[in-house]
């Protein structure tokens, strides 16, 4: 693929997974567009997007709805509203859903994370997910995680995950960013 110039990245510049994301996107040469809003903390700021309260809104849903897609409470439903309305957008224009993270036993993907893994499943958009203690890429296939890396037939990707990227994890995303584009 030579020209990557077309190929967005759709993020949101957090501490972790999605600043590999943006530093890889940015070596091979990929646009890249972090969400984020007003008071929220990022390390990445290339491709930064503030959302407005207004656009925000458009990314709301009721977080018992969250609360029971996801199979779990969340204690400051008013903090994370914000970042849940975030990562709608995020997936909302990106095709293709690649996350990193820990697949629970419920197929849900934990954290933060698993509410954008969720919308992709929802919006019935192709999403992979490197789960960082099995060390390996599962595909959400047929209504179940099947073993499979991922493939980006589109021109535009979502890329989240946990904060806590594991060095498996960087190195997994390396090798995504090289099966996907060929060599930076």
């Amino acid at each position: 693929m030579a020209d990557r110039s077309h190929i967005t990245l759709y993020s949101g510049g957090h501490k972790g997974t999605e600043s590999e994301f943006g530093r890889l996107a940015e070596e091979w040469g990929i646009q890249e567009v972090n969400f984020s809003f007003e008071g929220h903390v990022v390390e990445r700021s290339r491709g930064l997007r503030e959302l407005s309260p207004e656009e925000l809104d458009k990314g709301n849903v009721s977080m018992e709805i969250v609360s029971a897609r996801m199979g779990r409470k969340f204690a400051q439903a008013n903090k994370i509203r914000k970042v849940i309305q975030t990562i709608f957008h995020m997936v909302n224009n990106g095709y293709h859903v690649i996350a990193v993270g820990w697949i629970q036993p419920d197929d849900t993907v934990k954290g933060g994370t698993g509410w954008g893994v969720e919308l992709a499943k929802l919006f019935n958009r192709p999403v992979h997910v490197y789960d960082q203690e099995h060390k390996g890429w599962f595909t959400w296939k047929d209504n179940a995680w099947v073993a499979g890396a991922p493939e980006i037939e589109k021109n535009t990707f979502v890329g989240t995950g946990t904060r806590n990227l594991t060095e498996d994890g960087k190195a997994a995303l390396r090798n995504f960013f090289e099966g996907a584009f060929g060599p930076a």
